[in-house]
């Protein structure tokens, strides 16, 4: 046997594999951490327990480290006191972009960028450290799926739990709920005082974005999938129990799947992913689960458009499945509301009972969806917070793709669910306004806002994922837009190659491709060009663009402007920062998840 000491105490053992102690380095730096975390060291060897969370500046993550302390602890505890044979490592933790401290400037590049890095920083700890069972704390909104996708990848037993969203704030003088989007709606409210308020005011606490914005849409998603127990989603980032009774049931969850050897790719298959692709759908979900379940159905070896279902598929979905919350940004209500009437099993209970789900999806508790439901009895819509499909609170599906001749493969992504105006008999028809990246649109929308006209049809382009590169959110526009709209009683349409914040309302169309760098369709389009939207039709489509000699000359032209100028359009900003340019050299199109390639 070989004799270990540390300072205060002498014992004999060996690996918890039975393995003599071997090799010096390894050895000894486990034996350290061991003691260090006041555990056994004769579990060295045994199988790699872990934690990790999701870091960054904002508020969005500032609950995480208290959750990860404390899922930590109970961790530590449940090894001694049924004396498991695995050995806990010190938690880890990834980095993490504020996405909406970043909409509107030229740091948002970064924001989808994240989502790639997070993947990269929690599968190397996975790899290295040899992670044989997880837990993981996620907040905002790409780090949790960087980190379910180096999960898929790694493939061991593993748990998520969302930190939470943060509460609605409160406006002092008028006493209505206020949030993010209401900020960034205020920035151009001439009265610097109510500026100051909504500022002030509109996130008062901890927690990721409150609404059915990008963060909420994908915690949903995410536990519909089976990765996160369902009644763990809605609660907001500051509730106790998130302290004091999450940690023990999700090491609970897994003890269950580890002994049960459920993994991950176990748990994501077409089955699940459908029936998270539907809940998002009826809760009125963000543009961004389009780029991000793609991504997750890649990191489980899943191509969400063959082996789940195709682009008509979706719309035939979206045709007849209701939105059943009245939830931001297209509603009154936030997340902790959902909560309270219920929470996510009270959506996923009244959408089985309507025949869209299949409950016999495996789950991170053992149990399939149905069975979760089953146990948790949640109560049945309330009628002003959750919905039912018989009496739902918009009649029609979240989203739809278009395909058209400015989106000849499909894909361009419109929120049916957030439009306000415009659309007359199912089509739209507007007058194209061409902005060659979103700052030129913001300064036009700061300094000009009396030139925009009803039935404007705003594109931004060259902020595709390799033209910004890396997709940015348009929030700012979009939100100056909203306000500019209602202000004036008309309709501005906007579409682009970027993407939209779950925040987003209006008729938008992101995600157009092939993108403007590459030479897609979007880049031919000139001001003045008539635009149509048929959601009749699912159809997005330039009317000039139907002349082939106009269609021709314009390509020329631009393929010309692409010549002279080195390769890449002068349009296209050149990038020179290290992560920007792998993202511009290597990063799909929105269809395949707009990350960067792994080939």
């Amino acid at each position: 046997m070989t004799e270990l000491k540390d300072s205060s105490t002498s014992v004999n053992v060996r690996g918890s594999s039975g393995q003599a102690f071997s090799n010096p380095g390894r050895d000894v730096q486990r034996v350290g951490t061991a003691n260090f975390l006041g555990q056994d060291v004769s579990k060295i060897h045994g199988p790699v327990w872990a934690v990790l969370g999701n870091l960054g500046d904002s508020q969005c993550y500032l609950g995480v480290q208290e959750k990860v302390e404390a899922v930590q602890a109970a961790m530590s505890r449940r090894i001694a006191q049924d004396d498991l044979a695995n050995r806990l490592i010190p938690p880890a933790f990834t980095i993490g972009v504020s996405d909406g401290q970043l909409n509107g400037t030229p740091e948002m590049r970064f924001s989808l960028i994240g989502r790639e890095l997070v993947n990269d920083a929690a599968s190397t700890h996975l790899a290295a450290n040899q992670v044989e069972g997880l837990i993981a704390v996620v907040a905002c909104d790409k780090p949790p799926v960087g980190t379910v996708a180096a999960l898929l990848e790694h493939n061991a037993p593993a748990v998520i739990v969302s930190d939470g969203s943060i509460k609605p704030g409160i406006n002092p003088r008028t006493g209505e709920r206020i949030d993010l989007v209401t900020a960034f709606q205020f920035a151009t409210e001439p009265d610097e005082e109510a500026r100051a308020e909504v500022t002030l005011y509109a996130c008062p606490g901890q927690g990721s974005c409150g609404g059915m914005f990008t963060y909420n849409t994908m915690q949903t998603f995410i536990g519909v999938l089976g990765l996160e127990p369902l009644h763990m989603v809605a609660p907001p980032s500051d509730d106790r129990r998130r302290v004091d009774q999450f940690p023990d049931e999700l090491v609970d969850c897994l003890v269950a799947v580890t002994n049960r050897d459920i993994r991950p790719r176990d748990i994501v298959t077409p089955v699940s992913l459908r029936n998270a692709l539907i809940v998002s759908m009826a809760m009125g979900g963000s543009t961004n689960v389009m780029l991000h379940s793609v991504e997750i159905a890649r990191a489980a070896g899943i191509d969400l458009w063959k082996d789940v279902l195709s682009q008509d598929e979706f719309n035939a979905l979206s045709h007849v499945l209701p939105v059943i919350v009245n939830m931001r940004p297209f509603g009154a209500y936030s997340m902790v509301d959902v909560d309270d009437a219920g929470g996510l099993p009270t959506i996923v209970s009244e959408l089985l009972r309507a025949g869209f789900l299949d409950g016999s999806a495996l789950t991170c508790t053992g149990e399939t969806l149905g069975e979760q439901i089953d146990r948790l009895a949640p109560p049945l819509p309330d009628h002003e917070v959750i919905y039912s499909v018989a009496q739902p609170f918009k009649g029609t599906g979240g989203l739809r793709l278009l395909r058209g001749n400015l989106a000849p493969d499909g894909g361009a992504i419109l929120k049916l669910a957030g439009v306000e105006s415009g659309i007359v008999d199912g089509v739209f028809t507007g007058t194209a306004r061409v902005f060659n990246g979103e700052r030129s649109l913001i300064t036009a929308l700061d300094e000009r806002s009396d030139d925009f006209r009803d039935n404007d049809m705003v594109v931004i382009r060259y902020e595709g994922p390799r033209g910004a590169p890396g997709m940015p959110e348009m929030l700012d526009p979009t939100s100056k837009i909203t306000s500019l709209c209602r202000k004036r009683g008309i309709t501005i349409a906007l579409m682009t190659d970027a993407r939209f914040s779950g925040g987003s309302v209006g008729l938008v169309i992101g995600h157009v491709a092939p993108e403007a760098l590459l030479g897609g369709p979007i880049a031919l389009v000139e001001d003045g060009d008539t635009i149509t939207v048929d959601i009749n039709h699912d159809r997005l489509d330039c009317t000039q663009l139907d002349d082939p000699e106009m269609f021709a000359r314009r390509t020329a032209a631009w393929e010309s402007r692409v010549s002279t100028n080195g390769g890449l359009h002068p349009d296209a900003s050149p990038v020179t920062h290290r992560v920007l340019k792998r993202m511009r050299n290597t990063a799909l199109p929105a269809l395949l998840g707009g990350g960067m390639s792994t080939s």
